[in-house]
């Protein structure tokens, strides 16, 4: 039975081979462990085995991981959908955000980040496949969205993050990954983030630039939904 440790070693052996197929520096993309519905003794051995960073879909999961995990350095990425009776907490426990998919949200975010930390570091989620189950805002509302968040004073945009449609299909993944990367040139700000690219899919994320690529089930396993 493989270990997280042996996990970690096989997705970012993936990693590396992408990153060099597609002619990009070492090192430059980044592996976000999803660890919603995962025990924090888990991520305790996954930061034993080098990882430092972690997304969590669940505020009240997340809140209480980040309990008992507090003798660790970690950074912590919310990256789930986002209601506005939990931005307050979001504001004052995640370094990361990588699911702002409308203003009202940004801004609370912005309101509530404690003056003591850094800025919050911003993805905005954008629904590139359409598909209606799916958060995210739109392509076409994008620009304006974008620029009204990158003027928020405790905010930092860094890019987008996406979730396109699932397929095993490599030539549909990678137009759904450029859209991506073609919607956040477009923008002319100056962004540095690309959120995309999971477990089935990270190679033809990382070939259209994901500078992130979270990883959930290849590094801890199936999750088991009944715990969450």
């Amino acid at each position: 039975m493989s270990t997280i440790a042996d996990n970690i070693d096989q997705v970012s052996s993936r990693i590396r081979a992408a990153t060099q197929a597609a002619g990009r520096a070492e090192n430059s993309v980044r592996l976000l462990a999803v660890s919603k519905t995962k025990p924090a003794q888990d991520l305790r051995d996954a930061h034993a085995a080098g990882l430092c960073d972690f997304g969590e879909n669940y505020l009240q999961e997340a809140l209480g991981k980040q309990l008992e995990l507090a003798d660790l350095p970690l950074i912590w990425h919310f990256i789930g959908p986002i209601q506005s009776n939990k931005t307050r907490a979001i504001a004052e426990h995640f370094a990361w955000v990588h699911s702002v998919d409308r203003l009202k949200i940004a801004q609370r975010l912005s309101e509530q980040r404690p003056a003591e930390l850094p800025p919050l570091n911003i993805c905005i989620q954008v629904n590139v496949s359409g598909e209606a189950s799916k958060s995210g805002c739109t392509p076409a509302d994008l620009p304006a969205l974008a620029e009204a968040i990158s003027t928020l004073p405790r905010l930092k945009l860094r890019g987008l993050m996406a979730i396109p449609e699932p397929t095993q299909d490599r030539a549909e993944q990678d137009a759904a990954f450029a859209a991506v990367q073609r919607l956040q040139d477009s923008l002319n700000l100056p962004l540095d983030t690309l959120s995309m690219g999971m477990s089935h899919d990270l190679e033809s994320a990382i070939a259209n630039g994901a500078t992130w690529v979270r990883i959930g089930t290849a590094l801890f396993g199936a999750r088991d939904y009944s715990q969450s």
